[in-house]
């Protein structure tokens, strides 16, 4: 873990960059020549891209089922067995604490000082963004009293997690009011790399976000169909993904995921391999991501094995098929993609179904268009051919508002491989689909999972909530540690 944690600070000295040298690691980011609004937002993102493509990618993809522990290697038989401890998130809970929230309060502070109402609703969406991805992996988290900066309260207690999504909610707006009575351009520009400043995508982010954090709600009594329906007729949400896509070919300086758990200076491609759960849906349903997804064995096979069952096999991670992501993939934090399929979720629910077909149609294609860009799709079949009439994943409305949504939670889960990893687990813990049933049971074709054959838990049970890190229940007492990794983020009330 040592070792992992070093790559982690390499990883993010890489990516500091400023306006003249977008990846000169040879400046001290400690010790920088200057600081300002600009480098402190690219440190904020970077930070971000870097838990979200390394750590919670990797968790992610063992959580939904996209990887499992290869034979022949035990480097994450804790997070397959579903056995983690609380010192496991000690790295990336501070990376999203001391590194991209930190950043973002001076990103803001620097910006209402000069009125720069531009860059200071890039900082707020960042902010908001970061904050529901702490909610939704630990539940109640240091919030109103967290991140002061100078001055601050040095152990703050855990807000509720529904009352932080409520004010994340409420400051993204304020954030958009204030930027809509008084415009003015983010002087970030370019040191904003994710859509370099240009406040019209921010602003598509955040009704896009909004209106994730709006069907996270869904089963709980703080749904709210009127604010959806809001949203849904302004019609403005991403038209172009948010991707943090500044790296290089050389090392330190490439996808974290691909720097720490692919690369040969990392943890060398030993311990990744396809999960039938994924594999064999794709292969089931002729769906040609899987070529995208996966590359194939060392001698072009591709080959996949059930959640967890490594342990019985002797051939090492080559044999297999393994995660397609190169050095040069970018960090998916939102994407277009996500984004129909969160809107057909929500016209089924709060529309009877108007339009949720077609939304459905959309999400399947743009996740095609996205693995075509930039995971080397290939092939004759198109997603039309899949959503199309007699198509394996042709969209049957129905009055049933479960039966419907189960065919968007499915797909938005086919199409969030080494995309989303994280959010494809969230999501699976707030639909429970794919289900989990019995190993012996299940049916891949239609998108189930099955528990780890690692698995340390009873039945089909498997995590919903992470532990806190160590490093913040020793220093605070404020905060009470889980009582199991069992326990539900406060969103998680669909009966089961």
């Amino acid at each position: 873990m040592k070792n992992l944690n070093k790559l982690f600070l390499v990883l993010i000295l890489g990516l500091l960059v400023s306006c003249d040298d977008k990846l000169d690691i040879n400046r001290n980011p400690n010790n920088p020549l200057e600081i300002n609004a600009g480098l402190a937002l690219t440190s904020a993102e970077a930070n971000l891209a870097a838990v979200m493509g390394g750590e919670w990618m990797n968790l992610g993809g063992f959580y939904a089922q996209y990887h499992t522990q290869s034979p022949s290697a035990s480097q994450f038989e804790n997070i397959d067995s579903y056995n983690l401890n609380t010192i496991y998130a000690n790295t990336p809970y501070t990376q999203l604490y001391a590194g991209t929230l930190t950043d973002l309060k001076f990103v803001t502070d620097e910006s209402a000082a000069v009125n720069d109402t531009g860059t200071m609703l890039i900082a707020e969406a960042l902010r908001a963004y970061t904050f529901q991805i702490l909610v939704d992996l630990f539940g109640d988290v240091p919030y109103t009293e967290a991140v002061q900066g100078t001055g601050g309260i040095l152990t703050p207690s855990a807000t509720p997690g529904a009352e932080i999504y409520a004010d994340l909610i409420v400051k993204l707006d304020a954030a958009v009011a204030a930027y809509e009575a008084n415009p003015t351009e983010a002087q970030v520009g370019v040191q904003d790399v994710i859509y370099n400043g240009d406040i019209d995508r921010w602003i598509q982010f955040i009704n896009t976000l909004k209106l994730k954090m709006y069907i996270r709600m869904a089963y709980t009594p703080q749904a709210n169909p009127a604010a959806v329906n809001a949203l849904i007729a302004e019609n403005n949400f991403l038209t172009e993904d948010a991707t943090f896509a500044t790296f290089a070919t050389s090392a330190n300086k490439r996808n974290p995921f691909f720097e720490v758990f692919l690369s040969q200076t990392g943890l060398g491609d030993v311990n990744h391999i396809a999960s039938n759960t994924l594999f064999e849906f794709y292969n089931e349903n002729e769906d040609p991501r899987v070529n995208a997804v996966y590359r194939t064995s060392i001698t072009g096979a591709s080959a996949a094995i059930d959640q967890g069952t490594g342990n019985t096999f002797n051939n090492t991670a080559t044999a297999y098929s393994r995660p397609n992501i190169g050095a040069q993939t970018p960090v998916f934090l939102l994407t277009v993609t996500e984004s129909h399929f969160l809107q057909a979720e929500a016209l089924i629910r709060y529309a009877a179904g108007s339009g949720a077909k077609e939304e459905y149609d959309a999400g399947v294609a743009a996740s095609f268009e996205l693995y075509g860009t930039h995971f080397g799709l290939t092939g004759d079949v198109e997603a039309a051919d899949l959503t199309g009439p007699g198509g394996a994943y042709e969209y049957v409305a129905s009055t049933n508002v479960e039966t419907a949504v189960r065919q968007v939670a499915i797909q938005k889960w086919a199409a969030l491989p080494y995309v989303n990893n994280i959010e494809s687990y969230i999501e699976t813990t707030r639909t429970k689909y794919p289900e989990l049933v019995p190993f012996g049971s299940q049916d891949y074709s239609i998108g189930n999972r099955v528990p780890s054959a690692l698995s340390v838990l009873a039945g089909t049970q498997v995590p919903s909530i992470l532990f806190y890190p160590d490093d913040e229940v020793t220093r605070n007492p404020n905060i009470t540690q889980h009582t199991s990794l069992t326990q539900n983020v406060w969103w998680d009330q669909k009966p089961e």
